[in-house]
C-alpha cells in the first residue's frame, strides 16, 4: 500500500509527518523507532521547505496482515521541479504489524486532531526520553561497575606487585643464603684438603715453604712467616711490622691498614711504616706453650672478606700445631739418632779379617732408633759379630737397644756359641720387657778354625759370597723373635769359609720395602754383593759398602734406619 503528499508549504509538512507518524503506529513500528523517523522525516522537510518548490512524499506501507515488512519513505521533487541540488532522501524502518495499516492520510485541520497528534507526537517523545534515561541509567551502572572493576584490577596490579616484590627479595635472600652457604662449603673444603698437607710433613721448613703455596693467590696476595728462633726473638724482630710485633707479644691477630678492618677477633692498628699503602694481616701461631711466630698476609683485593679473615686464622692455628709437632720431632729424632750413634761400636782391628759397618737414620718419619751392630773378641780369641733390631722406634728403642748389647757383651764373657748367646738374650728380654720384641744374627769367626757359627732370631738371612762370585743366603730354620712369650732354644749353624768370603749382615730396612716385601730386596743385596770381583772387597771394603748401599737405597724415602756390617776373610 503506497501513500502519497504533496509538499509546498509548513502546513502540508506537517500533516504529512503527523499522517506518517499515524501509520508507523498502526503497523507497530516501535515508539523509538517511530520518534527516530519521525524526528528524521521532520529535518529532512525542514531542509527542503528551505529550499523552496514542491515536494512529493511517498509512503509504501506492505498491506498483508500477519507478516512482516518494512515501511519505506521517499522524498522527492515535484515532476518538473528536479534541480541539480534537489537529490531525493529515503528511509526504511521495520514494520511488525503491517495489515494493521489504516487511512493515515485522514488528517483534518480540525484543532481536535492537530492537539491529539502532538500529543501523541510528545508521549513518542516522552517514551523516547524514559528510554534514553534507563540508557543513562544502564550506562552509569555499567560506568559504576567499570571503576569497580577498574579499582579491583589496580588494587591486584598492587598486589601482583607487592607479590613480585616479596619473590623477588625471597629470590635474593635465597640466592644470598646460597651463595653464603657455597662460601662456607668453599672455606670449610679449603681447611679439610690444607690440614693433611700441612700435617704430611714432619719437617717444619716444609710446612713453612707450602703455606704460600696454599694460600697465594686465593686468600692472599703475599705471605710471610716470622719463626722465632729463641724467647728474645719477639722481643727484638729485624724489620717486621709493628702489627706482627703486637701480634707476638699479645697472641692477637692484628690488623694493619688506614681503614678500619671489621674483622672478628682482629684489633685494628696503624698502617705499617714499612709499607703504609698494602693492608696486613699478622696472626700469631700459637701452641698450647708459647707463640712460635707470626703469619703476616696481605689481601688479594683491597680488603678481606670477614668469613675469610676467621678461616685464615684457624688455618693459622692449625699451621702452628703442625709446625710445634714437626719441631718436637725433630728434636726427639735428633736425640735417638746421638744415642744411637753414641751407642754404635767402634769396630775392633783383627788379623785375617776385614769389618766394614753402616749406620743410616731413616729419612722419613720418626723411624729412628733399635737397629743396631756389634763386634766384639770373646777370651778365647773368637770374634763375635752381631747385628739387631728393636721393635718400635724413638728414645725408648735406643735405650732398650743400648740395654740389649750390653747384656750380649756380658754373656759373651763367659763363651757360649751364637746359638746359646741368643736364647739367654731371649730370656732377658722377656723379663725385662715383656711387650717389646728384637730379632738378631749372631756370626762368630774362629781365627784357628776355617768355619763360621752363626744363628738367627727372627732376623733377615745372612748373605754369604763365596771366593768364586756366587752367592748364598744362610736360609737355614732361625729361632723365633726374642721376648715372644714362648721357651726356645735357639741352633746353632756352620758353614766353612775359604779366604775371599764376605759375609753380609744387615737390618730389615736394608732390603724391605712395603709395595714389595722383604725377600725382592734380599735378592736384590745378593746381586749387589755378587758384583763386586775378590780384588775390590780386599782392597777397599768401606767403599765396597758405599757401593752397595747406593743401589739399594736411592729408589725410596728411607722409612725405617739401617745396619749393614760386612765382615771379609782376607786371603
Amino acid at each position: 500500500m503506497r501513500r502519497t503528499w504533496q509538499i509546498g508549504t509548513v502546513t502540508d509538512a506537517a500533516r504529512a509527518r503527523i499522517a506518517v507518524a499515524q501509520l508507523a503506529a498502526e503497523c507497530g513500528v516501535p515508539t523509538v523507532e517511530r520518534a527516530r523517523l519521525a524526528a528524521a522525516l521532520s529535518g529532512r522537510l525542514r531542509q527542503c521547505l528551505t529550499k523552496g518548490g514542491a515536494w512529493v512524499l511517498t509512503l509504501d506501507v506492505p498491506g498483508s496482515p500477519g507478516g512482516e515488512g518494512t515501511l519505506h519513505a521517499v522524498l522527492t521533487p515535484s515532476p518538473g521541479e528536479e534541480a541539480a541540488d534537489r537529490t531525493p532522501w529515503a528511509v526504511t524502518v521495520p514494520c511488525p504489524e503491517p495489515g494493521r495499516a489504516g487511512n493515515g492520510t485522514a488528517v483534518t485541520e480540525d484543532p481536535a486532531d492537530l492537539s491529539e497528534a502532538l500529543l501523541g507526537a510528545d508521549e513518542d517523545t516522552a517514551a523516547v526520553l524514559d528510554k534514553l534515561a534507563e540508557q543513562e541509567e544502564l550506562v552509569a551502572f555499567h560506568r559504576e561497575e567499570l571503576h569497580q572493576t577498574n579499582q579491583g584490577v589496580l588494587a591486584l596490579h598492587a598486589e601482583l606487585d607487592a607479590a613480585g616484590r616479596a619473590q623477588r627479595e625471597a629470590f635474593a635472600a635465597e640466592r644470598r643464603a646460597r651463595n653464603e652457604a657455597e662460601d662456607a662449603r668453599r672455606r670449610l673444603t679449603f681447611l679439610a684438603d690444607a690440614s693433611p698437607v700441612l700435617n704430611a710433613s714432619l719437617n717444619h721448613d716444609e710446612i713453612v715453604r707450602r703455606l704460600p703455596e696454599l694460600l697465594v693467590p686465593r686468600y692472599a696476595r703475599s705471605v710471610d712467616v716470622w719463626l722465632f728462633d729463641d724467647e728474645d726473638d719477639r722481643h727484638r724482630p729485624a724489620a717486621q711490622p709493628a702489627a706482627a710485633v703486637r701480634a707476638a707479644r699479645t697472641g692477637r691477630p692484628q690488623y694493619a691498614a688506614d681503614h678500619p678492618g671489621g674483622l672478628p677477633g682482629v684489633d685494628d692498628q696503624p698502617p705499617s711504616s714499612l709499607d703504609p699503602g698494602r693492608p696486613l694481616l699478622c696472626i700469631p701461631l700459637l701452641t698450647r706453650r708459647a707463640p712460635l711466630g707470626v703469619l703476616t698476609l696481605s689481601p688479594p683485593g683491597e680488603r678481606w672478606d670477614p668469613d675469610d679473615a676467621v678461616m685464615l686464622i684457624e688455618l693459622t692455628r692449625r699451621a702452628g700445631i703442625a709446625i710445634d709437632n714437626a719441631r718436637r720431632f725433630e728434636h726427639n729424632r735428633d736425640i735417638a739418632e746421638t744415642l744411637q750413634r753414641a751407642l754404635l761400636t767402634d769396630l775392633p782391628a783383627t788379623p785375617g779379617l776385614s769389618l766394614a759397618a753402616r749406620y743410616l737414620p731413616a729419612t722419613h718419619g720418626l723411624n729412628i732408633g733399635g737397629d743396631w751392630y756389634d763386634a766384639f773378641r770373646q777370651r778365647d780369641g773368637s770374634l763375635i759379630t752381631v747385628i739387631g733390631d728393636v721393635t718400635g722406634h724413638g728414645l725408648h728403642a735406643a735405650v732398650m737397644m743400648s740395654q740389649l748389647r750390653t747384656a750380649l757383651r756380658a754373656y759373651a764373657v763367659d763363651g757360649g756359641s751364637p746359638g746359646r748367646l741368643l736364647t739367654r738374650l731371649h730370656g732377658f728380654l722377656h723379663h725385662l720387657q715383656p711387650d717389646l720384641y728384637a730379632t738378631a744374627v749372631i756370626a762368630r769367626f774362629h781365627p784357628d778354625e776355617p768355619t763360621l757359627t752363626w744363628a738367627a732370631a727372627g732376623h733377615p738371612p745372612p748373605v754369604l759370597r763365596l771366593p768364586d762370585g756366587r752367592v748364598r743366603t744362610l736360609d737355614a730354620k732361625p729361632g723365633a723373635m726374642l721376648g715372644i712369650p714362648l721357651k726356645q732354644e735357639i741352633t746353632d749353624h756352620t758353614e766353612r769359609l775359604m779366604p775371599g768370603a764376605t759375609l753380609a749382615l744387615y737390618t730389615d730396612g736394608l732390603v724391605e720395602r712395603r709395595a714389595r716385601g722383604i725377600d725382592p730386596g734380599i735378592e736384590r743385596l745378593a746381586a749387589a754383593l755378587g758384583s763386586f770381583g775378590p780384588a775390590e772387597l780386599e782392597a777397599d771394603l768401606e767403599g765396597s759398602a758405599d757401593r752397595i748401599l747406593h743401589p739399594l737405597l736411592s729408589d725410596s724415602e728411607r722409612d725405617d734406619d739401617v745396619c749393614l756390617l760386612l765382615c771379609h776373610l782376607r786371603g
